[in-house]
């Protein structure tokens, strides 16, 4: 498990804009899941951050790299993100001896060095790739991981490659903070969950379905 508070009171993204108009609804499909809280995790990357820097460091307390203290602590809380020399690192063990505290957690979080051309995104709980607008962090003992699902608050949604979702989604990963009815949305970058926040906010809880149809997606 991952450790991730995107979401929290304290954390909430706020919206944009609320001059929206609405989206019309989508249809129902699938099986009901029924209604859960909705948040969103971002993948940080290091050359967005400046300022004094710490070390980041394997599970056996090697260091990987130095980075900025910032970017340590939003890469803790979000359990992916991408060095300056373009590296991608991903959560690999808790209570490492060697790691700064992680000031929302208060873990210590060592991490693993992935390949970027296999994970440029980072790594969900079951050891795949997680892609953004299509990984969700569930609470496995309510949907397993590899569950396909239908989210039909998020159809129409902008994609940032042009086009809108189509409400599909897979449970690809887990965190320490996503208890009970909670889905949390990778959004990618910050630049995509401020949109998408703007227009489904964190909070706001969705209706998530079961739906084979979309692991074709």
């Amino acid at each position: 498990m991952r450790t991730r508070t995107i979401g929290a009171p304290e954390d909430e993204a706020r919206p944009d804009s609320d001059t929206d108009p609405p989206r019309p609804a989508a249809p129902a499909r699938g099986t009901p899941l029924g209604r859960f809280r909705n948040t969103y995790y971002s993948f940080p990357i290091a050359s967005d951050y400046s300022g004094p820097e710490v070390a980041v460091y394997d599970a056996s307390c090697k260091e990987i790299s130095k980075v900025p203290q910032a970017f340590h602590d939003a890469v803790c809380v979000q359990g992916s993100g991408k060095l300056a020399s373009a590296q991608t690192i991903s959560f690999a063990k808790r209570d490492c001896s060697c790691a700064q505290i992680c000031p929302r957690s208060q873990q210590k979080i060592c991490f693993e060095a992935l390949d970027p051309a296999r994970f440029p995104w980072g790594r969900g709980a079951a050891g795949r790739p997680i892609h953004p607008l299509r990984t969700l962090a569930v609470d496995t003992s309510v949907i397993p991981l590899g569950t396909a699902l239908y989210i039909p608050a998020y159809v129409g949604m902008p994609l940032p490659e042009g086009g809108v979702h189509d409400g599909c989604f897979r449970a690809e990963d887990r965190g320490l903070k996503i208890k009970g009815q909670q889905i949390d949305v990778f959004a990618g970058s910050e630049a995509v969950l401020r949109t998408w926040n703007s227009k489904v906010p964190t909070g706001q809880g969705v209706d998530v379905y079961a739906d084979p149809t979309c692991s074709s997606r």
